[in-house]
């Protein structure tokens, strides 16, 4: 059966998360019903990572079998024309071989957090961004986060429910920036527990705000006590940007 790749951008607002969900609009169901209206074919696409609820996405990677060798322009035009109502857009797509899978050839994952740092709140980016009134100082953020790269016990920054077999992660990036009214934290690995990345963003706002000093975030981390994480940041905020396979590497 041939093997379609195809990124995919998404408004994660709407959805109850990414995985499909019996009842529940989810990102991955209105995918696979937009498959079966296009080719009539009941299918079970793969993705690169499961984004929880209200988290967006502009660079998720999937893949589908499909039983009929079509041309992957028309796969992604068709897919859009069926997509039209929903807030999920496919941005290309590509014939690979039966050997390549979304989730299992990922070799990284990046992920960016948006938070608008003014005392207005977002009218357009409303469930977009993390709307933080009091001033963040972004520098001091940076500098914590520098604590976080490289292999860790992640336990203060894994969430409960994480189904990971192990809390130690590698963390390649971890870069805090603020560009105009907006502070951006980028985050890759090659993988991510359960709601690490939120909870490292709601610890380094307790930087920003001068709650906690970067000494503090690092002394969390060695702590591998989830008591001693910092609030947990809004799903609003979160995108999957890209995730990178061992050919592109």
């Amino acid at each position: 059966m041939p093997r379609y790749r195809f990124t995919v951008e998404y408004d994660g607002s709407a959805y109850n998360g990414f995985q499909a969900q019996v009842g529940q609009p989810t990102v991955q169901g209105a995918i696979e019903t937009a498959i079966t209206a296009f080719c009539g074919q009941a299918v079970r696409i793969a993705a690169a990572g499961r984004t929880d609820t209200g988290v967006h996405a502009t660079g998720q990677t999937c893949h589908v079998d499909l039983e009929r060798d079509w041309p992957a322009r028309t796969v992604m035009n068709a897919l859009n024309a069926h997509l039209m109502h929903e807030a999920v857009s496919v941005l290309d797509c590509t014939p690979v071989g039966d050997d390549w899978h979304a989730r299992f050839t990922a070799v990284g994952r990046k992920y960016l957090y948006r938070i608008l740092s003014r005392p207005g709140r977002p009218a357009l980016d409303r469930g977009r961004v993390w709307h933080v009134k009091k001033p963040l100082d972004a520098e001091a953020m940076h500098e914590a986060a520098q604590s976080l790269i490289g292999l860790h016990d992640f336990t203060t920054f894994r969430d409960a429910a994480c189904q990971s077999a192990s809390p130690v992660k590698t963390l390649d990036t971890a870069r805090v920036v603020r560009i105009g009214e907006e502070v951006h934290l980028v985050f890759e690995a090659r993988s991510f527990l359960h709601r690490q990345v939120r909870s490292m963003t709601g610890s380094l706002v307790e930087v920003g705000l001068g709650r906690w000093t970067p000494a503090d975030l690092a002394e969390a981390l060695e702590a591998r006590d989830r008591a001693r994480c910092g609030p947990v940041a809004p799903s609003d905020g979160l995108y999957l940007t890209g995730v990178v396979y061992e050919t592109e590497a």
